[in-house]
């Protein structure tokens, strides 16, 4: 005759230690004594609610996701079954989809919004996707002082940020600030800027700047919605035929070692029209 062997549980400190494993240590079993207590107090009261609607924690574990957690972080640091996260995603990690949950656990719930954002992103994450926002913050016509209060940043810090960019590379941001703007790019994206206090004059300085740097717009990210922090897509924002052509033709020269008539030739193009266009870009750089 075999006797089944029990698992020990892995932990001491949740329900599923006596339900799930048989524990019996005095400190389990009054653990569990006291949910049965409370959750009957509850029922009589009227005030005992076994499930909630999904809604708001599946909003925020995608928002707590955004900013470079795992669900499987989420899970610990709400002390919940990884499958209660997961549960949750629409698509799982290999592509399926899964069903829609719309009521979970009410105690699961409150444990899962409770996590911040503080509690599970990574403490640096690449400027890249927040210098991004800003630009186009700015080239709709936004101006950073205005910015500043829906990002929870100094304007000062903004135009740093913005300002700097171009001169240190593998910037990085904390994950709290790239959350934040983030947020606030979500918010002040696709809107007027006066009426977040910008004034008509402020509004064109700001739009002159974005213009004059080529800055891509809301509306240009809004066709690449995945792109905004891929460090690999080089946004071609008004970028003219003549600009892709006097690349391609440096890059001839420079890495392949032609000459610029045989640039040209590889090209398909006549060495007076490569001059010409290597010209004037030469020229809009400089202006």
């Amino acid at each position: 005759m075999s006797t089944a062997v029990r698992k020990e549980a892995p932990h001491h400190n949740k329900l599923t230690c006596y339900t799930n494993y048989g524990c019996r240590l005095p400190a389990c079993v009054e653990r569990y004594r006291a949910n049965g207590r409370n959750r009957r107090r509850e029922q009589k009261e009227g005030n005992y609610q076994r499930l909630t609607d999904a809604g708001p924690v599946l909003a925020h574990v995608q928002q707590l996701i955004a900013t470079g957690a795992s669900p499987r972080a989420i899970a610990v640091r709400a002390n919940v079954n990884d499958k209660v996260v997961r549960g949750l995603l629409p698509v799982r990690p290999d592509g399926t989809r899964t069903p829609r949950k719309y009521r979970v656990l009410a105690d699961n719930a409150s444990k899962v919004l409770a996590v911040s954002p503080d509690d599970v992103v990574p403490h640096y994450v690449p400027a890249l996707g927040s210098i991004r926002r800003l630009q186009a913050l700015v080239a709709d016509g936004m101006p950073m002082i205005h910015i500043a209060p829906h990002v929870d940043l100094f304007p000062s810090y903004v135009s740093n940020l913005l300002w700097r960019a171009a001169d240190l590379d593998n910037l990085k941001v904390r994950g709290t600030t790239y959350l934040a703007i983030s947020r606030g790019y979500e918010q002040l994206r696709g809107k007027n800027p006066l009426r977040y206090g910008a004034t008509p004059k402020s509004k064109a300085i700001a739009r002159r700047i974005g213009a004059s740097r080529n800055w891509p717009t809301t509306r240009y990210w809004a066709r690449f919605p995945d792109a905004i922090d891929d460090p690999h897509f080089t946004p071609e924002y008004k970028v003219t035929k003549a600009d892709v052509l006097a690349e391609e033709t440096r890059w001839l020269i420079q890495t392949a070692g032609l000459t610029r008539t045989e640039a040209a030739e590889r090209l398909g193009k006549d060495r007076s029209y490569i001059d010409r266009v290597l010209n004037d870009v030469d020229l809009k750089q400089a202006a």
